[in-house]
Formats: structure tokens, C-alpha cells, sequence
């Protein structure tokens, strides 16, 4: 890997405020971006969606938990598999305390289509408290886009309740989801970035799984 030319303090402050300049521009369009996002039209849910969670069956109305807002990850969980899937997993170990989404009237909520006690036992080992619910059996999946013929695929997708009516405002697949992976806007600040460019593939475990 090259690494960056070795060069004065003041080239380096005069390379830095170039690159600020382009940064500015760059979170501008983000933010525009994102009022457009928000204002997107939205579609009424009306097929009736039952879920089990490790209190019973739940609606898809009951995972706002009371809120008006609701972002659901389609974790990535085949009712086959013994584990969930690692980028998925990475994914969620950047969620940060719900606290901070619950005080903006929005809940997150995972869904996979893994039978329950398979999400419980892996839940455990990765010692996640996000709430997660099992869609096995159901089209939930497949009426988001996450499931299909070719398999299972990750995704993001957002809700809002007005009363008791559910509208779908926002879904985002592959690369939407790093939005909100905070290890790699991290590792984008380092010289060395992500450490997997060209190869398209995410070389990151379950976290149990690094050596020492």
C-alpha cells in the first residue's frame, strides 16, 4: 500500500484546507440528500404482519413500541443457518444505546426470518440487547425485497405510525446500510481506510471470532 508523501506543517495545513473545503461541500449535498429523503412519498401498510417476539406475537404496529417512527433491520438470518450472518452482525455491534433514537420518538427493531429460539441463542452469544423478532413463516421479508429466490440480502427500511395506520416512507439495500456503520466513517478518517477496497468483500467476523 502507498502510503501519503511526507511533506511541512504548513503543506500539510494548506492540503488540509483544501480537503475542508471539498468536506463542506460534501456535507451540504448529504444534507440536502436528506431533506429529500425525508420528504419522500409514503405507502399505507395494510396487509396485517405477525411476528414472534420473546413475549408472543406481535404486529408490526406493536414494534413502534409506542412511538411514531420505526427502523427495521432485515438482519440477515436464513431459517436454515446456525448463525446469523457476520456482516449483518458487524452492522448491528455499531448500534449505538436506543436511548438516543427513543428520545426522538423512533424505535429500531431487528427482523429476521430465522425461527425464534435460533435469534435468542444467538443474541445471547453476541450479547445484543437491541429488540428482535422472528418473521419466519411470513411474507414480510419477501414484500421488502430481503428475501428472494436467490436468497436472503440485508436492508433497511422506515416506518410511521399515524394512530394506528402504518406508513413505509424508506428502504435502502447493499451499501445504503452504511449510513449508519460508524467503524467504517471511522476507519475512513485513517490513512490506511477500510483495508478492503477493490476486493468487494467485508472481512470483518462475528466478534467472537478474532484471534487474541
Amino acid at each position: 500500500m502507498t502510503l501519503p508523501k511526507i511533506v511541512s506543517r504548513e503543506e500539510w495545513r494548506t492540503a488540509r484546507e483544501d480537503l475542508l473545503v471539498k468536506e463542506k461541500a460534501a456535507m451540504r449535498a448529504n444534507d440536502a440528500l436528506s431533506a429529500e429523503r425525508r420528504a419522500l412519498p409514503m405507502v399505507a401498510i395494510d396487509k396485517k404482519y405477525v411476528f414472534e417476539g420473546p413475549d408472543g406475537e406481535v404486529g408490526l404496529l406493536d414494534l413502534f413500541d409506542g412511538r411514531r417512527q420505526l427502523i427495521v433491520y432485515h438482519f440477515m438470518f436464513d431459517p436454515s443457518w446456525d448463525e446469523g450472518c457476520s456482516s449483518c452482525s458487524f452492522l448491528v455491534d455499531n448500534i449505538g444505546h436506543l436511548s438516543h433514537l427513543h428520545s426522538r420518538d423512533t424505535a429500531l427493531v431487528l427482523v429476521s426470518r430465522a425461527p425464534l429460539p435460533k435469534i435468542e441463542r444467538f443474541r445471547e452469544r453476541m450479547g445484543w440487547t437491541a429488540p428482535w423478532v422472528s418473521s419466519h413463516g411470513t411474507d414480510f421479508n419477501h414484500d421488502f425485497h430481503v428475501t428472494s429466490d436467490e436468497g436472503e440480502a440485508p436492508g433497511l427500511s422506515v416506518f410511521l405510525r399515524d394512530g394506528d395506520t402504518v406508513f413505509h416512507t424508506y428502504s435502502t439495500y447493499a451499501r445504503g446500510g452504511e449510513m449508519v456503520l460508524g467503524t467504517y466513517h471511522f476507519l475512513d478518517l485513517t490513512p490506511l481506510g477500510r483495508q478492503e477496497e477493490g476486493t468487494g468483500i467485508i472481512h470483518f467476523r462475528h466478534h467472537d471470532k478474532y484471534d487474541a
